[in-house]
């Protein structure tokens, strides 16, 4: 038998090896080595002729291989898709509720959203992906698990410590504030924040304490209207 790479085609070349035709560079010299080990002349059963056809298998793929991944790489990638965004508020966020969609065929939607969403969370409207965003109202932010609020307080509640009125998404809460907490401005109360879903554990509500002189400001109204109106619905 010849022995030589231009006597032996591609096919009779994998076939010896063992190897399919989209076999990469890597894949072909780890079966080489294999086929050569088995056919050198030293070890047991192994024969001239034998080894020899191995490695003119090898010269003949080898190039073959190189230039067929030349080739992939040099293919435009394809673009991945993206989703959709689709902001909410923090509101929704907490406690779910339903939006409406227009798909790219133009059908109009209506999602029902889960409990407990957070940033980069995907939700579904048909055949679209939407990637939820959560936008900050009235003062209230989402930050990973938490909720985050502004609160005004008297001064004197900063400096001596007293009990604060919050809105909160299960409605109003009378929190304490503690010295230290008025010195730092700032309240943190577990399991208050968005609720647990999926990998992720209830979340903490941190009230950033203001001073102010005077009522209770409008905003903290409104956000108390809104939840309660959430909470019913």
């Amino acid at each position: 038998m010849a022995g030589s790479a231009s006597e032996m085609t591609l096919s009779e070349a994998r076939a010896l090896l063992g190897v399919k035709a989209s076999a990469s560079a890597v894949e072909i010299r780890q079966a080489f080595r294999a086929a050569a080990k088995a056919a050198h002349p030293d070890r047991s059963g192994g024969a001239d002729e034998a080894f020899r056809r191995v490695v003119a298998a090898y010269r003949q793929l080898e190039p073959a291989a190189h230039s067929l991944e030349r080739a992939r790489d040099s293919e435009p990638l394809k673009p991945r898709s993206r989703a959709s965004q689709l902001t909410i508020t923090p509101v929704m966020a907490w406690g779910g509720g339903a939006v409406e969609h227009t798909t790219a065929d133009g059908r109009t939607l209506r999602i029902r959203l889960p409990v407990g969403l957070r940033n980069g969370d995907i939700v579904r409207a048909g055949d679209d992906k939407l990637e939820v965003t959560i936008r900050g109202q009235d003062g209230m932010l989402v930050r990973g698990d938490d909720l985050w609020i502004t609160v005004t307080v008297p001064p004197r509640t900063l400096e001596e410590g007293g009990r604060v009125p919050v809105v909160t998404p299960i409605g109003r809460r009378i929190l304490w504030v503690t010295k230290k907490a008025g010195e730092r401005r700032l309240l943190r109360a577990p399991g208050l924040g968005l609720p647990a879903r999926g990998r992720h554990p209830d979340g903490c509500l941190f009230v950033r304490l203001a001073p102010k002189l005077g009522p209770l400001d409008s905003a903290a109204r409104t956000l108390l209207r809104r939840f309660t109106a959430a909470w019913a619905a």
